[in-house]
């Protein structure tokens, strides 16, 4: 049997590092229903303290996902909120695959406040690795 699955992220500010990659891969970020969760805290289902307000939504302060508008059954990314900020490398990390405009969607990407790590080549393989405002690699493949 298959299984689905999810990417999950660490994250201090999980609802701006969505964004951010939402709009690095040309993603969405998940609909939150404010409205909903307002509900739920007037009716004492959940706190006023689990929630946050985030250009002007209020949303689940513990996370955000985001998703590929194109491709629903893609998995998504989502982004968690952790009381502690990165410390070592990743084990893990995404392969942001742009082909031969990998210069120029890195140095846009450092632009919007990625940070260059080093240039990699492995056989005919080239990639720029970089990390996201929060530290976590990836590779502009």
């Amino acid at each position: 049997m298959a299984y689905a699955f999810q990417v999950t992220v660490d994250a201090q500010d999980p609802h701006v590092l969505a964004a951010w990659w939402a709009e690095t891969l040309g993603w969405t970020v998940e609909p939150t229903d404010s409205d909903f969760i307002a509900d739920l805290v007037s009716k004492g289902a959940a706190q006023e303290s689990d929630t946050r307000v985030f250009e002007g939504a209020l949303v689940w302060k513990f996370g955000s996902a985001i998703v590929d508008p194109t491709s629903p059954g893609r998995p998504r990314v989502l982004f968690q909120l952790v009381p502690e900020t990165k410390t070592v490398k990743n084990r893990m990390h995404l392969d942001v695959r742009v082909g031969d405009d990998r210069r120029a969607v890195a140095d846009a990407l450092i632009a919007r406040g990625a940070t260059y790590m080093h240039d990699g080549q492995g056989g005919p393989f080239q990639w720029i690795t970089l990390t996201d405002p929060e530290g976590n690699e990836f590779c502009v493949t």
